[in-house]
């Protein structure tokens, strides 16, 4: 091992530590966003992974990372508030497709016109950044977890 390698070892657990508080930081970020529309950053999440294809609660979960149990307590709250409604499944009769309404599709809309807002001004505040450098260094950072022993 030389010398700049236990120096990017040392400087792993510092990353892990900004990454947790940069997904802390978006996460408020998103709930700001979130509720000017009155809806919260776990509804935002819900609502778009729901919006492009229909998706059952348990393909949501598994693409949001999170439990079936979570997306489907989100879930329930959208139909019953009028924002979604289940639809059948052809393939799986007890897992319906969460499918937003119109309602709810102008609520997405809402939040993510504001969103595009507040990453023109992030994009401003980084300045000279090469976000697409940044990108792709945590793309390969994902990668190389996914690589794991």
């Amino acid at each position: 091992m030389n010398a700049s390698d236990k120096t990017g070892q040392n400087l792993v657990p510092l990353i892990v530590a900004d990454i947790y508080e940069l997904a802390g930081r978006f996460r408020d970020q998103g709930e700001t966003i979130a509720r000017a529309v009155g809806q919260t950053q776990a509804r935002w999440q819900v609502m778009s992974a729901a919006s492009a294809d229909p998706r059952t609660v348990p393909q949501i979960a598994r693409r949001l990372g999170v439990t079936r149990q979570n997306v489907q307590r989100i879930a329930d709250l959208l139909v019953a508030e009028n924002w979604a409604s289940f639809e059948a499944n052809p393939d799986h009769r007890g897992s319906p497709f969460l499918v937003l309404n119109k309602r709810g599709q102008a609520a997405l809309a809402d939040i993510t016109k504001a969103a595009t807002k507040s990453h023109a001004v992030l994009t401003k505040r980084l300045g000279n950044t090469d976000i697409g450098a940044l990108h792709r260094g945590l793309r390969r950072l994902i990668a190389a977890l996914d690589d794991r022993d």
